[in-house]
């Protein structure tokens, strides 16, 4: 038992309610949603100067599928509803149980969720988890019988007196939904969808201002639902059976630091002639404990590496020129996701054109830009309050790093900081090009270096990469190369180097098919710009998962 928690009264027979927080999401209300902070990762932080070739998709709420599907009790997971939605669902069923997860800027919100279990199912439990939970004095906020921090499956097996022990069953995850491009909704994953693995939450690294870190016990403590690569590979075998995909994005923050069992999965990958692609976080460091063949061998064909700055003094950068890294990523087909924060203690209004420009310099495929904020749960935010330089007047709702200053930094004031991070999107943009440009850049160095790879799963895994961009890519960089031959002619010539090399050594129908479909594309690019300068607001829609059910109505 958990000290202090006891279980519920009905055991695994209590019904089970579990809910994001309600949208709509990108606008300013009174529940703290933000226009400025939409619910998209790449087009919130990461492609969000890009125009009409911004990055477009959603997420489920990873965390909540794995609680359902790991918990006997019947359950219904409402991800995404709206306020109606919500009251609707407390009144058509009556719940013990109402689990309710959000972020911290989300606070707002998960108050009122609470205030209206409390209206129209006052015989609930609610019980509040994610990262809000990380509020100093949450209690006070919010009225929840319980704040669950850190790992919520074990919490939820323990509160409804089931095994806590008993094996972690993974849900089949779906990576992303909704996704849009140059006005258009367009297909996931381009074409090649990816499915979500969750092996391990936290990071051994303890970064000062990593949420997650923090989240699940802070520096040199970590999760782990998967010790072994060999139990990884099953789970793997078994979403790609159900969900029919070789693609995978391991949720870890940092996947490749575990190298015993990445190297097992190797081994079984091997074995079975998987030719999987994997997306992986890692740090420079757990790169470098890797050799290129052996990344190559394992199917990393994206990694999220964090740059910050050579004067950061991170552990996980010590030593590394992260720019050579990049470039040998990139010649082996390997994506780079780059990461940079704004705002470290050593900036200055001198030397942060020059970080940025470094930055920038990596030209990494896709590149997130954030400004230093202290998040309460961190040991920078607990570091800033002891010095007395936390803003008092910042709303929870704007501490998401997309924004403005949450704290007095030495030498950039808080609206500086705003104008900064922006500059450095644009800078971005404006010398690198789009990130679907940089993208199918780096597919095909990947599959020019790999096509006749001795190892006949590399072989087909960078084939079908090819088959991607023989099959309708080069439409788009027709597309990007006429629009942005005026605005910006040094990308637009790049781009159309890549489209000619392309259709040259892909040959088929690309060249037909780019000159067809490239005017079609050019058209909807143009006119999303103008109707939607700063982004077409996107809402996820409504997702409503039943789980042991009919055991609960019956």
């Amino acid at each position: 038992m958990i000290a202090g928690m006891p279980r519920h009264g009905k055991g695994v027979r209590a019904r089970v309610l579990l809910t994001s927080i309600f949208g709509p999401f990108a606008q300013d209300d009174e529940y703290g949603s933000r226009t400025i902070n939409p619910m998209e990762l790449y087009h919130n932080q990461v492609t969000r100067a890009q125009g009409p070739f911004s990055l477009r998709m959603h997420h489920r709420s990873w965390g909540l599928m794995l609680i359902q599907e790991n918990i006997s009790a019947p359950s219904t997971l409402l991800d995404f509803p709206s306020r109606e939605r919500f009251v609707k669902e407390l009144r058509a069923h009556e719940y013990d149980i109402v689990g309710i997860s959000g972020i911290i800027v989300n606070v707002g919100k998960v108050r009122e969720m609470c205030r209206l279990v409390r209206v129209h199912s006052p015989a609930s439990t609610i019980v509040v988890g994610g990262h809000v939970a990380a509020i100093p004095e949450i209690d006070r906020l919010i009225d929840a019988d319980y704040v669950v921090k850190g790992e919520g499956v074990s919490w939820f097996r323990e509160f409804l007196g089931e095994p806590t022990k008993r094996p972690l069953h993974h849900p089949a995850i779906r990576s992303s939904f909704g996704a849009r491009l140059m006005g258009l909704r367009a297909p996931g994953g381009g074409g090649n969808p990816a499915a979500t693995v969750i092996p391990s939450v936290g990071c051994p690294m303890g970064c000062n201002f990593c949420t997650t870190s923090s989240f699940f016990g802070g520096k040199g403590k970590f999760v782990n639902f998967y010790d072994r690569g060999s139990d990884l590979f099953d789970v793997m075998c078994d979403i790609e059976a159900r969900l029919h995909v070789s693609n995978f994005f391991m949720m870890d923050e940092n996947f490749l630091l575990y190298k015993k069992r990445a190297l097992e999965l190797l081994d079984c990958m091997k074995a079975h002639g998987k030719a999987w692609s994997l997306f992986v976080f890692s740090s420079a460091n757990a790169l470098g404990k890797y050799t290129m063949r052996q990344l190559v061998e394992l199917g990393v064909a994206w990694v999220w590496l964090g740059f910050e700055s050579a004067e950061s003094g991170f552990a996980k950068l010590r030593g590394v020129d992260t720019i050579a890294l990049t470039r040998d990523l990139q010649r082996h087909g390997i994506r780079v996701h780059g990461s940079t924060i704004i705002g470290l203690e050593h900036h200055t209004p001198a030397n942060i054109g020059h970080e940025i420009e470094h930055a920038v310099a990596h030209d990494a495929d896709c590149h997130q830009f954030m400004l230093s904020t202290p998040v309460p749960g961190t040991p920078l935010y607990r570091q800033m309050a002891a010095e007395g330089r936390l803003l008092e007047d910042v709303d929870l709702a704007d501490i998401h790093g997309q924004f403005k200053f949450n704290f007095r930094h030495p030498a950039i004031s808080r609206d500086e900081s705003k104008s900064i991070l922006d500059f450095a999107f644009q800078r971005d943009f404006d010398r690198n090009g789009p990130s679907l440009y940089r993208l199918m850049r780096t597919m095909f160095e990947g599959w020019r270096r790999l096509r006749n790879d001795p190892d006949a799963r590399v072989r087909a895994r960078v084939a079908l990469e090819a088959k991607q961009l023989r099959d309708g890519y080069g439409a788009a960089l027709w597309a990007m190369e006429a629009f942005l031959r005026r605005t910006h002619r040094d990308v637009s010539d790049r781009v159309r180097a890549l489209r000619l090399e392309m259709e040259r050594e892909l040959g088929g129908a690309s060249k037909a098919i780019n000159r067809l479909v490239g005017p079609v594309l050019l058209w909807t690019a143009r006119r999303e710009s103008r109707r939607f300068p700063e982004g077409r607001r996107l809402e996820p829609r409504t997702f409503v998962d039943r789980r042991n059910w009919q055991a609960a109505t019956e």
